[in-house]
């Protein structure tokens, strides 16, 4: 099995994190391998050159030879080339985890925050693309936390 890992991969923390998160699932499942683009020297070496052609290829390529789909959906907003990524793991119908731990998503139930909603740009919540978030949701889940991340990719491993 072979899961593409789809996240930014711009700064420290970014890469870091993306580093961490698939350490954990290599470590609980060592036998499905990990394409994480940040680790393809050959197009993601900011240092070094690779046009547009050059890397939409490579990782359409690898994605398409992946099994499953995850993809960190933490930002101001998504992604672009996170969100391109699940419309091609959609389109093509390889299952999707998104991992979506902004801790904004919590107090649901908070009566203060539902009454805030009323009131003009006062949103406790955090903002998600509902057309990229219903593509994963129409070919997978979307889950809040990296051990809930671990337990999905059991469930298809199955």
């Amino acid at each position: 099995m072979q899961i593409y890992f789809a996240a930014p991969l711009f700064s420290e923390a970014e890469l870091l994190y993306n580093e961490h998160v698939v350490e954990k699932i290599r470590q609980s499942f060592p036998n499905i391998d990990v394409f994480l683009p940040q680790e393809q020297a050959d197009i993601n070496d900011k240092q070094s050159y690779a046009d547009s052609k050059m890397i939409a290829q490579l990782d359409t390529d690898a994605l398409l030879d992946s099994n499953m789909l995850v993809a960190v959906l933490d930002g101001l907003s998504i992604d672009p080339g996170v969100a391109s990524e699940i419309g091609i793991a959609y389109q093509a119908g390889i299952p999707i985890i998104g991992l979506y731990t902004d801790s904004r998503q919590q107090g649901a139930t908070n009566q203060q925050k539902l009454d805030a909603l009323q009131e003009l740009a006062e949103s406790q919540f955090s903002y998600i693309n509902l057309y990229t978030v219903g593509l994963i949701k129409l070919n997978g889940t979307v889950v809040d936390s990296i051990n809930q991340l671990i337990e999905n990719i059991e469930t298809y491993q199955k």
